[in-house]
């Protein structure tokens, strides 16, 4: 991968330091909001051709054609011509700004394109959500080799990041706005082209550690920072299912919870082993449970490296494949090996790098990672992951948009790539009447408890 990394400054400084010092000091925190980064630290200027803007924190309006009585479907903002298109006649030329996976489709699949659309940079923050970033900036500091963190606030751990790390606790602590209603829908496509419908639930998504009564308050390590409930409805043989995760800040002491409820036993069960590399039960098998989300889950397994950042092309403000009258799911999984270019929109921005490798005391179906993670928010982005002999095995992007109801984003649509196989899963699919992600008022804790499970099943 060539390594040709962009930095402001401050970033190159902070960067290339060997300190493993995990808050900064306050000369360095003094940078957030002025005029070289971003009050949650991105760099606030657009690159030197113009081809990234400027973050100026507006975000968008929602357009004319929204009907706020189906939230989950968002019309495509823009309306916007792709500036150009890559292919592999062409892909030489933007070489640079393409990650690994996406060269490696070119070079496999010849008919395989991407429409590279006009930047925007619509990830807006609420403002209690910012001043908590930037208490971080000085306060929140990784623990035990920082596979926990402490003294922390709700919003970025880390805004000026100096380890691999501290990266990816700034992903797994991405802001999507509080609690999330979701109604998602999983597609798997062999080889073949013949889609089929994997699983579909209905559910929510909660980040306690963002709850605007904790503006202000120190987490207490062992806070609850994201949980999810999804009940199955379809297809026939997975409806009644229900799954319940929960994943506390204190990843090495309390790490995750899981819990099940299966109709065909008619109880609710422990489910340990729903982490890792085990194969994701909302799939089919093409990815693991921690590809979720490009990455989900306690870090300890993995050494992460931070490589850097670059520009490269993100699946980034793709309204259109939300919307089931413009790009119906049908239409979305109609092609092989890859989703149909016509539902998808990439845009060029600024990313962290990161690059992880498999500690020899753990075993884990991937040897080696490399992470993409949007500089605005830490939501969008991709991952790569390579077999024990090197080779490209899957990945993973997903297909991020925000919210204009509130602020946030969504980074729960993903495709999960198999390159052995040949096969593609488009996880949190909305483009069909009713589905989709969207914010809502904040459910109590006992939606999220195994009690509920119980309560709720199928007798």
């Amino acid at each position: 991968m060539k390594r040709e990394i962009q930095f402001a400054a401050i970033a190159l400084a902070t960067v290339l330091t060997n300190s493993v010092q995990a808050a900064v000091n306050a000369d360095e925190a003094k940078h957030l909001g002025g005029p070289v980064l971003t009050a949650f630290g991105a760099e606030k200027a657009g690159n030197k051709d113009g081809s990234i803007p400027a973050y100026d924190g507006k975000g968008i309006p929602p357009p004319a054609d929204w009907d706020p009585k189906e939230p989950g479907r968002r019309p495509d903002p823009f309306k916007e011509k792709p500036l150009y298109t890559i292919t592999a006649q062409n892909m030489a030329q933007y070489a640079d700004k393409l990650a690994e996976f996406q060269k490696e489709l070119f070079k496999r699949y010849p008919n395989y394109r991407m429409d590279i659309y006009p930047s925007h940079r619509t990830m807006v923050f609420p403002k209690y959500v910012l001043d908590n970033t930037l208490k971080n900036a000085t306060s929140c500091k990784g623990a035990d080799k920082e596979l926990r963190i402490e003294g922390c606030y709700g919003g970025i751990p880390f805004p000026i990041p100096k380890t691999g790390n501290q990266v990816m606790w700034n992903h797994l602590m991405f802001y999507g706005t509080p609690t999330i209603y979701e109604n998602q829908r999983a597609w798997n496509v062999p080889a073949n082209g013949s889609a089929f419908l994997a699983s579909a639930s209905k559910g929510n998504e909660d980040f306690p550690a963002f709850y605007p009564d904790k503006a202000g308050k120190v987490l207490d390590g062992k806070e609850i920072f994201w949980r999810v409930r999804l009940d199955d409805y379809a297809p026939a043989r997975q409806v009644g299912q229900k799954l319940i995760l929960i994943d506390a800040l204190d990843q090495l002491n309390i790490g995750r919870r899981a819990y099940q409820y299966l109709p065909g036993q008619r109880r609710v069960k422990l489910a340990p082993d729903l982490a890792y590399d085990t194969p994701a039960p909302t799939n089919g098998g093409v990815g693991t449970v921690d590809d979720a989300k490009l990455f989900l889950g306690a870090l300890d397994r993995f050494d992460f490296k931070l490589i850097g950042k670059a520009e490269k092309f993100l699946a980034y403000n793709t309204y259109g494949m939300t919307d089931y009258k413009a790009c119906p799911e049908e239409k979305f999984t109609s092609t092989k090996h890859v989703p149909n270019p016509d539902c998808s929109r990439w845009e060029l921005h600024r990313v962290w790098i990161v690059e992880s490798t498999l500690k020899p005391e753990f075993r884990h179906i991937y040897k080696k990672r490399v992470f993409y993670f949007d500089e605005d928010g830490y939501g969008a982005g991709m991952q790569e992951s390579y077999d024990g002999s090197g080779k490209l095995y899957r990945a993973v992007y997903n297909h991020f948009y925000t919210y204009w109801e509130k602020d946030g984003g969504n980074s729960g649509s993903a495709v999960n790539l198999d390159f052995v196989t040949g096969g593609y899963v488009m996880q949190g699919t909305a483009g069909a009447p009713g589905a989709g992600f969207f914010p809502v008022d904040i459910k109590p804790s006992t939606f999220f408890s195994p009690e509920a499970l119980a309560g709720e099943g199928v007798r």
